[in-house]
């Protein structure tokens, strides 16, 4: 029996006791029992990747002593890249240490306006003037002159508080370039200091004057903006885009598109910055003001176009600003699709034979004994929660941990069953056929003789049903099993037992335990012992690995003839939460197998994300290498899943 192929039983449930249908899978891991300070708010840690992409933090001192020589040594004849990272150490107060650095680079760059600039400015910070003075006069006499460089000129006599002087080199400056960033900025700064807002307009017009200047007319149209004179700012940004060449530069776009949303001017920002957005050139920054605007505007698809662009990057320091844009759109389609109507509901259910990242067609399935087709077929299904509020009301929802969870305890309970016993397994999940489909979730469990008359409706009737119900009134959650035999109706027996929600992994398997036990004394099944690949995340991982469960299951779903494709949003975090699920259990086989198959599905309906992940595929395969014959059974199954 194909996963998902066998539809059937399209009797409704009472409408009254059904709970709306979460359409969208998301990555939200387990509630923290205690509150926990958050480390990106930390001045004295520093943020960093792993090559799977996970954050981690570390103290600044340790970077500084252990991270950073051997980051500024591994590119030191890369000047582009030694720029960048001297930069970067400077913003973190680093300027004795980057010092030799920045020295290299000027040595190895010397015709560069930038690498003069920042060895001028790390000798300033290390309060060397005179040295300083030296490097940016040789490259004026040999080079000829520059504004950045003029500008820092005019700050070395800023130091030595020769004020006079750093003003009117800070105007010749602005003279050659009058549109750097630094320069016009600091002598708007410095006028309106002394003579208040008005001194500080004028400046920004003299400098205006200067032939070739668009960026202080940038700055007019945010003062005409705030004086609502969006006329004006209009006809100063089509003057400012006359301007510049292509591409047109990012903090001018970024600026623009700011202004205007900060001033409720949406569809001008679709007008003015759009047609010039290049992701790869202006990226995050002004990417995120389009999104906000499409978003602002209900142009759901178009947010997601510039989303798509941005994910395709792969800037694992956007990844916490892109997801959260991915949950604002999902939120967003939910609340355009139109309400569903209780008397126009169809529901059928959906099948699955054993475990959902063990198709029985799968490579993998030669990595694990088979089941005697004449085996007793258990079968389970949940999908019910009760909430604080479990209102009556049909609606869409955007899929919450809750719902999350009342679909992978299902899938759980049937693994444990599949390997620990000599029964099969199968599990059950309701789904709604119209407005584009979508997982129904219940307020209420499920009849025992309802159950169990889906139960007999499968392709192969099953010979029992457990029914799961998840009860999530509190932040103290409990899991009722009932186990009905198929033929009748009656419930044989049943289990119940509380656990906190972020911690639910002691009574999950303890309940795992309980129901085997049930499943010996009530219904004749023979219990053996795990095959030795099974093994599953355990402790505070196990709430990671139900999650990529559900989120398999509804990857699947989202591919199904009727299906909508704005149910299904998140997916590079999916595939970034299988990773780093298996990252942190290297030699599960189980997990391994499940990422295999996530990628498998999102190949199927999301063709053109699996390539984004290939380096960190093939990191994990090298790095944590599995023992034979797993690792080329699941190597085989990537090939496949990437195209390869």
């Amino acid at each position: 029996m194909g996963l998902f192929d066998n539809l059937f039983g399209r009797k409704k449930p009472r409408p009254q006791q059904s709970q709306p249908p979460p359409l969208r899978p998301a990555v939200l891991p387990p509630k923290k029992v205690e509150p926990v300070v958050d480390p990106s708010k930390d001045p004295n840690l520093i943020k960093v990747f792993d090559g799977y992409g996970r954050e981690m933090f570390i103290p600044k001192e340790e970077w500084r002593m252990n991270v950073l020589p051997g980051t500024l040594k591994s590119n030191w004849n890369n000047a582009e890249q030694l720029a960048t990272i001297i930069v970067s150490s400077m913003t973190d107060g680093f300027f004795p240490d980057v010092l030799a650095a920045a020295e290299h680079l000027h040595r190895i760059d010397h015709s560069s306006a930038q690498s003069t600039c920042i060895y001028a400015v790390v000798l300033m910070k290390n309060h060397r003037f005179d040295e300083a003075e030296k490097v940016l006069r040789d490259y004026l006499e040999k080079r000829g002159e520059d504004g950045s460089v003029l500008t820092n000129l005019a700050k070395v006599y800023a130091e030595r508080n020769d004020h006079g002087k750093a003003m009117e080199v800070l105007w010749h400056a602005l003279e050659v370039d009058p549109n750097q960033d630094n320069g016009m900025g600091w002598y708007e700064a410095i006028h309106r200091e002394k003579g208040g807002p008005a001194a500080g307009l004028e400046a920004l017009q003299r400098v205006a004057a200067l032939p070739g200047s668009w960026r202080p007319q940038l700055w007019l149209a945010r003062h005409a903006l705030q004086t609502r004179k969006p006329e004006e700012a209009l006809k100063l940004y089509h003057g400012c885009l006359g301007r510049v060449g292509h591409p047109v530069p990012a903090d001018l776009l970024m600026q623009m598109s700011g202004d205007l949303g900060n001033t409720g001017h949406l569809p001008e920002i679709l007008q003015l910055v759009e047609p010039h957005f290049d992701a790869r050139i202006h990226g995050l920054p002004v990417g995120n003001n389009l999104i906000k605007a499409h978003l602002d505007l209900g142009q759901i698809e178009a947010a997601r176009r510039v989303l798509d662009q941005l994910y395709a990057l792969n800037r694992m320091d956007w990844k916490q600003t892109l997801s959260f844009w991915d949950g604002e759109i999902g939120k967003a389609q939910i609340a355009a699709d139109k309400p569903i109507r209780q008397a126009e509901l169809q529901i059928t259910m959906l099948t699955n034979e054993g475990p959902i990242w063990l198709k029985p067609s799968s490579p993998a399935a030669e990595l694990f004994p088979a089941k005697s087709p004449e085996s007793l077929l258990i079968a389970f299904i949940g999908s019910s929660v009760e909430t604080p509020t479990n209102s009556k009301r049909v609606e869409r929802q955007v899929a919450d941990d809750r719902g999350r969870f009342s679909r992978a305890l299902p899938m759980f309970f049937a693994e444990q069953v599949e390997f620990r016993s000599r029964a099969r397994s199968e599990y059950l999940v309701p789904w709604i056929m119209n407005d584009g489909g979508g997982f129904l979730l219940s307020g209420v469990p499920w009849k025992d003789e309802d159950a169990a008359n889906y139960s007999r409706q499968t392709q192969v009737k099953s010979d029992y049903v457990v029914v799961c119900h998840l009860k999530a009134t509190s932040e103290t959650w409990a899991l009722e099993l009932r186990l009905v035999r198929s033929i009748d109706g009656k419930c044989l027996a049943t289990a119940e037992d509380s656990f906190v929600a972020a911690a639910p992994q002691n009574t999950l398997f303890n309940l795992a335990q309980r129901l085997l036990a049930m499943l010996a004394d009530h219904a004749e099944v023979e219990l053996q012992n795990a095959p030795p690949l099974y093994k599953i995340p355990e402790g505070e991982q196990l709430p990671f690995y139900l999650v990529r469960l559900e989120q398999l299951l509804a990857v699947r779903c989202s591919g199904m003839d009727g299906a909508s494709a704005g149910n299904l949003t998140g997916e590079r975090d999916i595939l970034d939460g299988n990773i780093q699920l298996c990252a942190a259990n290297p030699q599960n086989v189980c997990t391994r197998i499940l990422l295999a198959q996530m990628l498998l599905a999102m190949k199927r309906v999301r063709p053109q994300i699996n390539p984004e992940f290939k380096e960190k595929i093939a990191l994990l395969q090298k790095e944590k290498t599995l023992p034979e014959p797993a690792g080329s059974v699941i190597q085989r199954m990537f090939n496949e899943a990437m195209g390869s």
